[in-house]
């Protein structure tokens, strides 16, 4: 575990510093002027637009060369220290605590929802392979895999807010402005553990300790809960590390097109505004965050096969 925890703490390290130091480049390789931006988004384009942006250059350092820059920033990340957003001027860390907060909540409820609907749909699929109900969920699988996030988004606005008017399209502040957003992730993400569940199903059931139980005479749900799941689902826990990635890459979307003040939604505008501390922390944020769910994924996994701990 000592080992597996320092592991974990490198790979964070490492990731923290290829990330900011990506973001770092690439924010200042846009074409453009950062000054020129900030000091319109601050001030508004009027006349003396060059001469506001001469004086946020040289408040923000923008005018130091770009090696100063940088080593100063790393000299503050390894105190742990993010800066200033150079738009509204508050500590990265304290919107990110608020932006960060209100991202969770919407990737907890996406996993909460795929959970209950990919894995559920591959167990009915892998029990009975090639038949109306395997053929019927692979059918949505692709469909719904096929659909970029957006597109699934505007669809589930259209209906839902538009068409039916139960939901709201945008916002945030109750559960409801939560549906939407989530239930777009959710679906993406339960169009393929479906698959991943129907094929570790289907491998399970054909197992001749599965077979044996059910000659014992047990009942079907009894096999199935006590022979089949636990193996089943040690490849769909390992494919949660995957989801991460969707959720990390399909919050950005979804947030935008659902006006979700997410940490996604954040990072936009930061681009769009040339905020390159907000840039680098929200970045920085979600590689954390993923580095964080594939190490609880590996913990998982570790605990359901004792293989995995052994080979450790």
């Amino acid at each position: 575990m000592r080992r597996f925890l320092l592991a974990r703490l490198a790979q964070a390290g490492v990731v923290a510093v290829v990330v900011g130091t990506l973001c770092f480049v690439l924010m200042r390789v846009l074409p453009g002027d950062a000054a020129m931006r900030i000091a319109a988004g601050r001030y508004g384009p009027d006349a003396a637009i060059a001469e506001a942006a001469e004086k946020v250059r040289q408040e923000l350092g923008l005018d130091q060369p770009w090696p100063v820059q940088f080593l100063e920033w790393l000299g503050n990340l390894l105190r742990f220290d993010l800066g200033h957003s150079l738009v509204t001027g508050a500590p990265v860390i304290e919107e990110l605590k608020v932006q960060l907060g209100a991202s969770l909540w919407l990737a907890a409820a996406a996993l909460l929802l795929s959970l209950l609907i990919g894995p559920a749909v591959g167990i009915v699929s892998g029990l009975r392979p090639n038949g109306w109900a395997d053929r019927l969920g692979l059918a949505g699988s692709v469909t719904l895999r096929a659909l970029p996030p957006f597109v699934l988004g505007l669809i589930l606005m259209l209906v839902f807010s538009i068409w039916l008017g139960w939901l709201p399209p945008a916002g945030f502040g109750s559960w409801r402005e939560l549906i939407l957003p989530s239930l777009t992730l959710a679906l993406g993400l339960a169009a393929v553990s479906s698959r991943v569940t129907r094929e570790a199903i289907a491998t399970v059931a054909k197992a001749p300790y599965f077979a044996f139980a059910r000659h014992k005479g047990l009942p079907e749900a009894v096999v199935v809960r006590r022979h089949g799941l636990r193996n089943a689902a040690i490849p769909v826990v390992s494919y949660l590390g995957l989801q991460a990635i969707y959720l990390v890459e399909g919050v950005v979307v979804v947030e935008t097109i659902f006006a979700y003040p997410g940490i996604g939604h954040a990072l936009v505008h930061a681009i769009v505004e040339r905020d390159i501390p907000m840039v680098q922390g929200t970045a920085l944020a979600m590689g954390l965050i993923f580095v964080a769910v594939t190490a609880g994924v590996d913990a998982a996994s570790a605990w359901l096969d004792p293989r995995l701990r052994r080979a450790q």
